[in-house]
């Protein structure tokens, strides 16, 4: 009966992140600058820590051993980080000089994202896909997405965000993403057992920097009066936009797999794990792209709507195929 009741509760963490953002509304500016204790600072060093963790969790042994499915893997990673941001860049010049171009840009942010990890994982086993396959595009989705995300977005992000320097961005990166991902991954040897055990508490741990980047981003926002531009039809046309976003790759998705021909656990694995995109990355990625700018929680507002449609929509498709018996495809 419990279990069952927990199916129609609101998602945690997307409570947490509504819970934040009427944080910052109520109280912003909680650990300015000048504080005893600068929540960017803490956010600074959370991030790294939070991609040690996610290296130290990662198998470098069964990454490669998963290779060999090669067909699989390009398919999902050249829907991530080539179609999405494709499908988005054609509109740019209808609306490039307008007053809906920073909305695009927020929308193009999300489409350059990677797919997310656990629930995509959680979701293909559900559905009974190709799990090993799940897990090895899920984790080097995020990976790659360190590299191809700032990449996308520099093309466009001098223009835009003001204060924006993509070699400080670089840096950034480098130093709070890619050199704590490569130390977990040579530390996995001796620590990933540990960290499969606690996987749990450091879970809450990434969850806890994703809030508190949330908080800070918004406190900036609403601290500098930035939503008071944005329409209420505004917002409304960007959830339809972002929603209308997912159901042309998730459909799109389902007829490549048929014209590759990929068995069903695998076709799974495709649709479940390229048609999602990371709210953790996100946060992140706004965490570093956005640092000292107060346009960072507009580039978080489409990437909530799609997570928290994906959960929905997607759980609902992964029961459905868990009930199936034996189908050929998708």
């Amino acid at each position: 009966m419990i279990e069952k009741l927990k199916r129609y509760l609101p998602d945690g963490f997307i409570m947490g992140i509504i819970g934040m953002i009427v944080l910052a509304r109520i109280v912003p500016g909680i650990g300015h600058e000048g504080s005893i204790i600068e929540l960017s600072k803490v956010i600074k060093a959370g991030i790294a820590l939070l991609f040690f963790f996610y290296g130290l969790k990662l198998s470098p042994e069964n990454l490669k051993n998963d290779l060999s499915n090669w067909r699989l893997h390009a398919l999902i990673q050249v829907i991530t980080f080539l179609v999405f941001p494709l499908i988005i860049l054609a509109f740019y010049p209808l609306l490039k000089g307008s007053s809906y171009e920073l909305l695009w840009l927020a929308v193009f942010f999300l489409a350059a994202l990677p797919s997310t990890v656990s629930s995509s994982v959680v979701m293909v086993n559900i559905a009974g896909g190709n799990l090993p396959s799940a897990i090895f595009n899920a984790s080097i989705s995020g990976v790659i997405g360190i590299i191809l995300t700032p990449a996308w977005m520099s093309l466009f992000l001098d223009q835009q965000a003001t204060g924006f320097e993509f070699s400080g961005v670089i840096i950034d990166l480098v130093i709070q993403i890619l050199i704590p991902v490569t130390l977990g991954l040579i530390m996995h040897r001796w620590w990933g057992k540990w960290a499969q055990r606690n996987k749990a508490r450091i879970s809450l741990f990434d969850k806890s920097v994703i809030l508190a980047i949330v908080y800070r981003s918004f406190s900036d926002s609403f601290t500098n009066d930035i939503f008071s531009s944005i329409p209420n039809l505004s917002l409304l046309v960007l959830g339809a936009v972002v929603i209308s976003l997912f159901f042309l790759v998730f459909e799109g998705t389902k007829q490549l797999n048929k014209l590759l021909h990929f068995n069903r656990e695998d076709s799974i694995t495709v649709l479940f794990c390229g048609s999602k995109k990371s709210l953790v990355h996100g946060s992140v990625m706004v965490g570093v792209l956005f640092a000292g700018t107060t346009e960072g929680s507009l580039f978080l507002v489409p990437v909530m709507i799609y997570h928290a449609f994906q959960l929905f929509y997607i759980s609902l498709v992964a029961r459905k195929y868990s009930r199936e018996i034996a189908p050929s495809t998708l």
